[in-house]
């Protein structure tokens, strides 16, 4: 099958070349593997020496956890050419830092080093060095609408919507056919999400099969392989997450339902997080101290898999969960748009709230319809902080006032 390229390869080129060991990590199933043989076999092409290495080969793995130097027994140092190690699922070396860092002490002038690892909780856990000067880390999630639309072979509405700035222009750019056309696209995008596998399967069945294995798979393998007691407990708080994407997670409401501590709900989201599968976001305060003891809300990395664990599937029109999903759908724009530290929100005790803040300079409200945008809820906002540009984004229709912009999304 024809390879697809991610939009974060771009980032990748500008390091290929260079020293440093490339890391490749995200959730399982994102396309790391792909990516890592495009690498090696375009490589391969332009006549660099290469060497690929899969860890979930038990003999490879045996040879490597040894020692490093053996390492040296499939790669040639016999010319002066720089070899390209690709080494796939890092994680399961014994002492994956130990391992990288001895190779690029002794070899960086000859070996260049790309390795993957499925989860961020694996490199935390055993990369007890920081490879501080030493690394670049990759993060490959799901399908970003952007790369969905490639994925679906909608290569000119893919360069159109790339063009889209959110503080300028919307999808009104496109003409009415094309516009119908990416509405039909994003209705399956939050529908179904944008695994890989799930995007370029066309029968719908197959779909909800592949999205049920990814649940029960591979996500009770994140909490096996972190050596979680009550998988149970770990399924359910996915659950309770997914009904709560946009809102804030209350930790003493979690332990109370789940009947555990807090402590193992600290646990429980910081492996779902380094996973992959939520992103927590922080809340917009002057006061530092106050933002850190704040709650956080939470959004979920695939819409279908947070639709899975929500049992609903249904066309996002019909849903009374709607809003939340196109707000997910949102906050998923903005983090390829934007730093991923850069993204907060408003809160306050009496309720008030703006969606997402961007480096405290742009201010995102999200509703689903223009109706439900109501001024006066916001006039505190506007007062406090009367520099802070502010864009509604909405998916049923764009509206010009001279008070608030709103963007057809």
């Amino acid at each position: 099958m024809k390879y697809i390229h991610r939009n974060i390869q771009k980032k990748i080129d500008k390091f290929l070349y260079d020293d440093d060991i490339l890391i490749l990590t995200g959730a399982r199933q994102t396309g790391k593997s792909s990516l890592l043989k495009y690498y090696f076999d375009t490589l391969k092409a332009k006549d660099f020496s290469t060497v690929y290495i899969s860890l979930e080969d038990i003999d490879y793995l045996n040879i490597l956890n040894s020692s490093p130097k053996n390492l040296l027994q499939f790669v040639s140092l016999s010319t002066k050419k720089k070899v390209f190690v690709f080494i796939d699922e890092i994680q399961y070396l014994n002492n994956p830092t130990n391992f990288l860092k001895y190779i690029y002490d002794e070899y960086k002038d000859r070996i260049k080093l790309f390795v993957s690892g499925s989860s961020a909780f694996y490199i935390d856990s055993k990369f007890k060095d920081s490879l501080a000067g030493r690394k670049k880390i990759f993060i490959l999630n799901t399908l970003s609408f952007s790369e969905f639309l490639k994925f679906k072979n909608e290569d000119k509405l893919k360069q159109e919507f790339d063009k889209i700035d959110l503080k300028q222009k919307d999808l009104s750019i496109f003409n009415i056919i094309d516009q119908k056309k990416i509405n039909i696209l994003k209705n399956e995008y939050m529908q179904y999400g944008g695994y890989p596998r799930v995007v370029l399967e066309n029968d719908i069945e197959k779909k909800l099969l592949i999205i049920h294995e990814l649940a029960n798979s591979y996500v009770k393998k994140d909490a096996l392989e972190s050596n979680i007691n009550y998988i149970d407990k770990f399924y359910m708080l996915f659950q309770l997450l997914a009904n709560n994407i946009g809102k804030l997670i209350n930790k003493n409401e979690l332990s109370k339902i789940l009947n555990v501590s807090t402590t193992v709900i600290d646990n429980y989201l910081t492996i779902i997080k380094k996973s992959f599968h939520i992103f927590m976001i922080d809340p917009f305060y002057n006061n530092l101290s106050k933002e850190i003891r704040k709650m956080k809300k939470v959004y979920f990395n695939d819409l279908g898999l947070r639709n899975f664990f929500v049992k609903n599937f249904d066309i996002i029109d019909t849903r009374i969960d709607k809003g939340e999903i196109y707000e997910n759908f949102v906050y998923k724009q903005l983090i390829e748009l934007y730093n991923y530290d850069s993204i907060k929100f408003w809160h306050t005790q009496s309720k008030n709230e703006v969606d997402f803040i961007i480096d405290n300079k742009i201010a995102y409200e999200v509703k689903y319809n223009t109706d439900l945008f109501k001024y006066s809820k916001y006039k505190n906002f506007f007062e406090k902080y009367p520099k802070i540009q502010f864009y509604v984004i909405t998916q049923t229709q764009n509206l010009n006032t001279s008070d608030v912009k709103f963007v057809k999304f």
